[in-house]
């Protein structure tokens, strides 16, 4: 059997559209869908129980009290009976009817394979038109060990999506038994999950685009407040440091890495006009020592000045406003 997760909260527009996507696969397996609805406050929750009451493969775990996207997906995953994992969250949704079906069939025909990823397109929900996603083309078939920097850093390739993918079960399992807080320690689940695969095995990869990813609507990872926005980043990006460290994982990439980041935290508290989050992001440079590039020193300088700070955002302002005129 194949275990798709589906978490959601306050998604009524669009976790029906997941669900039928879902529910269109193709597979010589037998699929169960494991809904995690988060005590959504708009119309979610009925419309998965209708799905619910419709399809005998669905099991829907409704959540009296909001749990965050963290534990949702790892209590919904200990509850999966497959021996493969696949997700898609409540707001993206698969376009090929046979994505687990070519994926599956990789993973039976190479056990060493512990993990199968795809390609991807991001879908924007207010022009209801697609890009190409960030994915690099991959060989057939990676040792999993060459790809740890690649998934920890999102350098030398770019990013994929656990939406995308298919992992075994049994991996999963074995790893969180093992430390159960190093899954839930943060606010994103896709990097632990993604390391704990390459450790154990081979990565495979399909050229296939699969998923269209959601973007142009407010998420947990996209949000229009500079100080949530900040604390998003700064916690995965702490995730990345310490799973870098944790494989003993140094180098120019990890190091262009956090070098990045460290510059966007501080671009974060800078539009915030937060001095705190100032400090926070001068803690972090510490922390994870990155070289200090001429954008974050003529940054650095700026903020160290009230005035120049100030004059610096009325300078923003009026570029922006002018730049929106314009259009």
């Amino acid at each position: 059997m194949i275990s798709v997760v589906v978490v959601t909260y306050n998604q009524e527009k669009t976790i029906g559209r997941t669900l039928d996507a879902i529910l269109c696969q193709k597979c010589h397996l037998p699929i169960e869908i494991v809904i995690g609805e988060d005590g959504s406050t708009d119309g979610t929750r009925a419309i998965c129980e209708d799905y619910d009451k419709r399809y005998p493969q669905i099991r829907l775990f409704s959540n009296q009290q909001n749990k965050g996207v963290v534990d949702n997906y790892f209590d919904c995953l200990l509850a999966c009976k497959g021996k493969y994992i696949a997700d898609c969250a409540g707001d993206d949704f698969w376009v090929d009817p046979e994505k687990l079906e070519k994926e599956v069939c990789v993973m039976e025909q190479h056990p060493q394979v512990t993990m199968v990823i795809t390609n991807w397109r991001f879908y924007n929900e207010l022009t209801q038109q697609t890009e190409p996603g960030h994915q690099k083309a991959l060989a057939p078939i990676t040792p999993g060990h060459e790809l740890l920097e690649a998934f920890i850093t999102q350098t030398g390739m770019s990013f994929f999506h656990l939406c995308s993918s298919l992992y075994r079960a049994d991996i999963f399992r074995s790893c969180y038994q093992a430390d159960p807080q190093f899954f839930r320690c943060s606010v994103t689940e896709d990097l632990q999950i993604a390391c704990a695969m390459a450790q154990h095995g081979d990565i495979a990869y399909l050229p296939d685009v699969t998923l269209h990813y959601s973007i142009g609507n407010e998420s947990v990872s996209a949000q229009k407040d500079e100080v949530r926005q900040f604390r998003f980043l700064r916690n995965v990006t702490q995730l990345s440091y310490d799973l870098a460290k944790h494989y003993d994982l140094k180098s120019s990439h990890t190091e262009a890495f956090f070098s990045q980041r460290v510059f966007t935290l501080g671009m974060h508290a800078f539009r915030a006009h937060d001095a705190a989050l100032f400090q926070e992001t001068l803690d972090c440079e510490k922390e994870w020592q990155p070289k200090r590039t001429a954008q974050m020193r003529l940054l650095f300088f700026v903020m160290r000045h009230k005035a120049l700070w100030c004059i610096a955002l009325i300078m923003r302002k009026l570029f922006v406003n002018l730049k929106q005129a314009r259009r």
